[in-house]
């Protein structure tokens, strides 16, 4: 059964709104950056801290996209943007929207492990709401 992983983007959040090309953007950042920690130590870091390659379908243009890998450890996470209507305390409705990150199920461990230290990368960049799949829930965002 397919396993998921939510970054909700909540009133505090540095954003409350997020396009598909931003998370890519943000996918490619941590990409980037782990391949500055390989150049820095003189070890391909990067293949082992980013073993995937963007796949952006057709069909899921400007609303999903995954990363697929060949190594024998990794097989593929799905991260989409979607919203939802949520109420606050005092009953009022508003739109939220939040990034799915979704693990098939043919997704080993080590895509769990990458999925999870990919959320919260992103989660600490937006000062959002982080749901893991194991259902607990880490707040990055100034909390009142």
């Amino acid at each position: 059964m397919a396993q998921n992983a939510y970054i909700k983007l909540v009133p505090s959040s540095a954003k409350q709104t997020i396009t598909i090309e931003e998370v890519k953007d943000l996918i490619y950042y941590y990409k980037n950056i782990t391949e500055k920690t390989g150049d820095q130590t003189n070890w391909p870091y990067e293949n082992a801290a980013f073993p995937y390659v963007v796949k952006d379908p057709e069909e899921g243009k400007d609303k999903w996209f995954y990363l697929k890998s060949d190594h024998e450890r990794y097989y593929a996470i799905l991260i989409g943007v979607d919203k939802e209507i949520v109420q606050n305390e005092e009953g009022e409705e508003r739109e939220q929207v939040y990034i799915q990150f979704t693990l098939p199920e043919q997704s080993t461990f080590g895509d769990k492990g990458k999925a999870n230290e990919f959320c919260k990368f992103i989660a600490k960049k937006l000062k959002a709401e982080l749901h893991l799949f194991n259902e607990r829930v880490m707040y990055f965002y100034p909390r009142k």
